[in-house]
């Protein structure tokens, strides 16, 4: 949905993800955002409720509602952890700070299931354009390669690190389509094997710690509600 007029406001956390974000830019790259709202109280309270996402007409930037995204987060959808972990965050206010300062208790062995299985989602993609019309999209390939990493990284070390500059020169050689599409096969089922074998040693987690995100959410409304009355 787009965002009205004024909703500029509302923002609690805008980060610079994509190529910039994971240390995969380079001139002329664009500026990709993504952040959350918390929508008034009178809005979530309403018969029509707050919109789960709102996009900036003039930017095209996404903003999930803070209950979309902390729901999206306890299931460790890889593009919220990413977001919350961005090292570039250009506006934050305290309570984004909190979150921010909490996002690890959003990770968890969930990872295993979100990160494969959204790169496995994202190969069968490119396979089937591959085969019906003999294109490669490169950019793509290299993004699924990348989550790998970033998954196996999470599950290894218990730490989501978006920026993935040691393997830069490879990754920039994908979506150049320098690398054999065979290759890029194999370093994809090289790294999914390794992103299970990580998995099963993991020091994350089983679940996240809904409690602490549930309580995080409340007292957020709280501050919205707090808004109404004063």
């Amino acid at each position: 949905m787009l965002a009205p007029a004024g909703f500029e406001r509302r923002i609690m956390l805008r980060c610079v993800v994509g190529s910039r974000a994971y240390g995969l830019d380079r001139d002329g790259s664009d500026t990709d955002r993504r952040g959350c709202y918390l929508a008034p109280a009178r809005v979530h309270w309403s018969l029509d409720g707050a919109p789960p996402q709102l996009v900036d007409p003039d930017t095209q930037d996404c903003y999930w509602e803070l209950e979309k995204l902390v729901r999206l987060a306890l299931k460790a959808n890889p593009t919220v952890l990413e977001c919350l972990s961005s090292p570039i965050v250009e506006h934050a206010t305290p309570l984004a700070e909190e979150l921010l300062g909490m996002r690890e208790a959003f990770w968890s062995r969930l990872a295993t299931a979100s990160f494969a299985g959204y790169a496995d989602a994202q190969f069968a993609k490119l396979e089937r354009a591959r085969r019906r019309d003999g294109r490669i999209r490169w950019t793509h390939a290299m993004h699924l390669v990348r989550l790998l990493l970033e998954g196996t990284a999470l599950l290894r070390d218990g730490v989501l690190q978006p920026r993935v500059t040691e393997h830069r020169d490879r990754l920039l050689a994908v979506r150049d389509g320098e690398v054999a599409w065979d290759d890029v096969i194999a370093w994809r089922e090289r790294l999914t094997a390794g992103l299970h074998r990580a998995a099963a040693t993991s020091p994350l987690p089983e679940l996240p710690d809904r409690a602490r995100a549930d309580a995080f959410l409340i007292r957020a409304r709280r501050a919205a509600a707090d808004e109404v009355t004063t």
